[in-house]
């Protein structure tokens, strides 16, 4: 991973993930949308999500953060070369949440910023 962003002075490209993109990858990318040291985007692993993840997001990621092991499971299987080098940190937050769900949102602000080193 690029150094901390906040010695680089760089924004950090995040991609969030899981299945369908539809509630805990966007929940994610909404709390984390305007924070200063981020750019943030989020795609789901299955063939039917609301934004399936494409190698494009893949190569533009600095960081990738899945919300389950199954996640990081299908993207090696789907992306394995463009995947090298590439920091993926699952969070092991399981689909029991609704869109901006405020218990998924406070798992969020648990565990983001220290994989990420920022407050």
């Amino acid at each position: 991973m690029k150094k901390p962003v906040s010695q680089s002075g760089e924004r950090t490209n995040v991609l969030f993930v899981c299945s369908k993109n539809q509630w805990r990858s966007p929940t994610a990318e909404a709390v984390w949308r305007g924070h200063p040291q981020l750019n943030v985007r989020s795609g789901g692993t299955s063939p039917n999500a609301r934004h399936h993840v494409s190698e494009a997001d893949i190569r533009w990621a600095d960081v990738i953060l899945v919300m389950e092991e199954k996640h990081k499971s299908r993207l090696k299987a789907e992306y394995t070369r463009v995947l090298d080098f590439k920091p993926i940190h699952v969070l092991d937050i399981p689909d029991d949440y609704q869109y901006l769900d405020a218990e998924l949102i406070e798992q969020l602000k648990q565990t983001v910023p220290s994989i990420l080193m920022i407050e």
